[in-house]
């Protein structure tokens, strides 16, 4: 027999004249054989050895071959189990191939045939396994540090950071909400030669000026009314490391200012302090706004925005790259199964499509919500199209709809009109699907058409 000597079989009887005639003529074919006269000791066994195939007999005095079945199917997902049963019990070995066992045999068993049968077990059992394998290895090609995309967008973007990554550059990232800036700014720190040190966040947007001011560099005690000690700054904090202002836009002028400096000068003095502080710190900064159109409105310094802007990275928003809603829906299916102990792993056709459909107005965010509060609620192993939250299948027409251009003084009716018969059109004509959409009942759309004269 050609086989891998590197095939460990368990075989678990207790009878010892069964458990040992096997035992001797699996090893005369080239395998590694354990054995185990109960199941208990073969739990324990399959707890601590990694085994490719389990033969297994039903009935033993401690817990029974389909229990021991079910324990390995958990344990060790990746083993094949081969059933060995008396004649009374062929109809729980077939039971047992539907739980996952690969075959079954009967006694007296019959070594030639259980030969063939333990060949054609461990080849399926390595190609399943070679299968999981290239499924993940495919997975991995489009993960990039926690990132999850293909396309063209995305692959640029991930050839960018690794190119940027290493050096000590000012970054800004820009991107609407719920695109996920702060995850492209950690891989950016992962990536580096900084990746041992610091990665300290602040969300600028969430903190008053004065907190603010106090929150990046800091305050020496008595500065302000509350100030009872010394306290450090988020750039003292993440010296030799990174720090990722999100929400830069939104700072105020004289913060801008000091800002400047840090970039310049990389120094610094604690709100009322006067000794300077030298920092090396490595700057992302991140905005859903235009800083561009907020300098010409003067809302923000242009010397600033030249040192922010090095390098820019534009997120594209989800609705642009909708090739990676897919992959994107089976990640968050994996984790919040396992988050959530469900066993929530396929999606239905229908409601694939209809979450490609959609526009995610909140991008990755909001589909992550959307998955997760799914998979919460659901009671079957596949999301349905019912499933899907009421907002996304009452909202899921195509950008087509959403550009619907309305002249200034068109009438409340006439738009209604022009309303109801593009979302007619997108949806092919399909009126239960456009009713859906615009929340009405059918016999009020079919009312309307009528008015129409359609």
């Amino acid at each position: 027999m050609k086989q891998n000597k590197c095939d460990t079989i368990l075989v678990v009887d207790d009878e010892i004249n069964t458990r040992e005639g096997l035992k001797q003529a699996l090893e005369e074919d080239g395998y590694n054989v354990l054995t185990a006269g109960c199941g208990n000791k073969a739990k324990q066994i399959l707890s601590k050895k990694e085994v490719n195939l389990l033969i297994s007999d039903l009935r033993m005095p401690d817990i029974s071959g389909m229990e021991l079945l079910k324990f390995t199917r958990k344990s060790a997902p990746h083993t094949a189990i081969i059933i060995i049963t008396g004649f009374g019990t062929i109809e729980t070995a077939v039971k047992a191939m539907k739980e996952g066992a690969y075959d079954f045999l009967t006694k007296p068993v019959d070594i030639d045939k259980l030969s063939a049968m333990v060949e054609k077990a461990l080849m399926t059992q390595r190609l399943l396994v070679e299968n999981i394998y290239l499924k993940e290895k495919l997975r991995n090609r489009y993960r990039f540090e926690q990132i999850i995309g293909k396309s063209r967008q995305m692959r640029e973007i991930f050839d960018l950071i690794e190119q940027i990554a290493p050096s000590k550059t000012t970054i800004l990232v820009e991107g609407e909400s719920g695109t996920g800036k702060e995850l492209f700014a950690n891989a950016i720190h992962q990536l580096s030669s900084r990746s041992n040190k610091p990665f300290i966040k602040v969300n600028c947007a969430a903190l008053s000026e004065g907190i603010l001011e106090s929150e990046l560099f800091g305050h020496v005690k008595g500065a302000f009314t509350g100030a009872y000690e010394n306290k450090k700054g988020r750039f003292e904090l993440a010296h030799k490391g990174t720090l990722f202002l999100d929400e830069i836009g939104n700072i105020p002028s004289h913060i801008q200012v000091k800002l400047l400096r840090v970039l310049q000068e990389r120094e610094f003095e604690r709100v009322g302090g006067q000794k300077t502080i030298c920092v090396d710190v490595r700057l992302i900064v991140a905005t859903n706004a235009n800083l561009a159109i907020a300098v010409k409105k003067g809302e923000f310094r242009e010397d600033l925005y030249y040192r922010l802007n090095v390098i820019n990275i534009k997120l594209p928003p989800l609705r642009e790259r909708k090739e990676d809603i897919p992959l994107l829906i089976e990640y968050f299916i994996d984790k919040f199964s396992k988050e959530n102990n469900k066993e929530v792993n396929n999606i239905a056709p229908d409601a694939l499509d209809l979450l490609m459909k959609y526009n995610w107005p909140g991008n990755i965010r909001e589909l992550n919500n959307c998955i997760e509060s799914t998979v919460v609620r659901i009671k079957n192993k596949t999301i349905c199209l019912n499933d899907l939250p009421t907002h996304i299948k009452h909202r899921s027409y195509t950008s087509e709809c959403d550009n619907l251009t309305i002249p200034l003084g068109t009438s409340m009716q006439e738009i209604e009109k022009q309303v109801i018969l593009k979302t007619l059109s997108v949806n092919q004509g399909n009126k239960v699907k456009t009713a859906q959409i615009l929340n009405i009942g059918l016999k009020t759309l079919y009312r309307k058409l009528g008015s129409y004269d359609l």
